[in-house]
């Protein structure tokens, strides 16, 4: 049961209060068999949150935290303490990025158990993490000249290249495959794979009716924005029209009685509530960067348009991905256009008058 009193804030429920701050590595019970453990990150984002599902012979993990050594000690700790020494029976996870997947390959090979994801995630993550120890390609480097980056911009990226693969224990050589709608059995329960897209390429929640709750990674989020990004690797993708899809058809279809568990911040109910937030909260962003763009503008020229803070070098790349992918849905929807000056440079202004397509 909720150790807090329920929190409501901003149409959402939080049953274990908004701003709580568990004691990292210690285990929550959320429900019957379902249990949160919250770990430490080095960065902005300075958490994530991890579930352990108890199953028939041991436990399912659903993500894992970076591959860093203080997490592989509190992950030792559980294993030799609260689950009591049995077996990991299997490893999910939800999406690609180092925080859920590092140390993924690491359990799977202490406990000899297999890894489960999306196809796409397992294959896109072992391609970024082929790039560690590589030089910045020069197609990224021309990707980021494109947007407005200076060259100290475009040194400090080449100096941070590759450090994706230096987060994430090498995965194994093989897993198995989550899909959407597929049903799972774990502790004697039925879950559903609930696959979204956008701020990943193929994002697999979990959702289990009995229970009335869903492990929803990052792809709804309460108190912040899932990021959503256009990178080098897909320069001309528009990841933020597959974001919208995926969460209008997440709010269609699951009911709005789930405790939502995500991957940041604390458990809530409201999913609908949120998905509207997010959805509207993306639309209108789109209405404000095509008024900006009244005036020709470089992608990096754009952020006062998308972000109420200073952009300083740390968060350089993610809101620079984040913008195109605005620019790009714009661009798709024939609200805007592109040009190319001879230094290489993208410059996007409105096309007036034009209406969106709806999404």
């Amino acid at each position: 049961m909720p150790a807090h009193n329920p929190e409501n804030y901003r149409g959402l429920t939080y049953p274990y209060g908004r701003q709580i701050n568990p004691e990292p590595g210690v285990p929550e019970r959320i429900a019957d068999g379902v249990w949160w453990v919250r770990f430490r990150m080095p960065m902005s984002l300075d958490h994530i949150n991890l579930w352990l599902l108890e199953d028939d012979d041991g436990w399912t993990v659903v993500d894992t935290c970076l591959n860093l050594p203080e997490a592989r000690d509190t992950w030792q700790r559980l294993f030799d303490g609260f689950m009591a020494g049995k077996p990991v029976v299997r490893v999910i996870c939800t999406h690609m990025h180092p925080d859920h997947v590092g140390l993924a390959g690491w359990i799977v090979e202490q406990h000899g158990c297999e890894l489960w994801m999306s196809r796409e995630e397992f294959l896109m993550c072992r391609a970024l993490v082929a790039d560690t120890g590589r030089e910045a390609p020069a197609v990224a480097l021309d990707f980021y000249r494109r947007a407005g980056y200076t060259e100290d911009n475009l040194a400090q990226y080449s100096k941070r290249f590759g450090f994706f693969g230096k987060a994430v224990y090498t995965l194994p050589d093989s897993f198995r495959r989550l899909v959407d709608r597929q049903t799972l059995t774990i502790g004697g329960r039925y879950w559903q794979v609930i696959v979204g897209s956008g701020h990943s390429p193929e994002h697999a929640c979990l959702y289990c009716p009995e229970l009335k709750l869903m492990i929803a990674g990052d792809q709804v989020l309460p108190r912040i924005s899932p990021n959503v990004s256009v990178f080098p690797t897909e320069p001309e993708g528009d990841p933020l029209k597959d974001w919208l899809r995926s969460g209008a058809r997440i709010r269609e279809t699951l009911p709005d009685d789930l405790l939502v568990l995500p991957s940041h911040e604390a458990p809530f109910y409201g999913l609908h509530v949120r998905l509207s937030q997010l959805l509207e909260g993306h639309n209108r962003d789109l209405d404000r960067l095509y008024d900006f763009l009244e005036q020709p503008r470089r992608a990096v020229d754009c952020f006062p348009a998308l972000f109420n803070r200073e952009i300083d070098g740390q968060s350089l790349g993610l809101a620079t991905g984040e913008t195109l992918a605005h620019l790009n849905c714009l661009l798709y929807r024939r609200r805007a256009r592109r040009t190319r000056d001879s230094d290489g440079v993208h410059w996007y202004e409105q096309i007036p008058h034009t209406v969106g397509d709806g999404e």
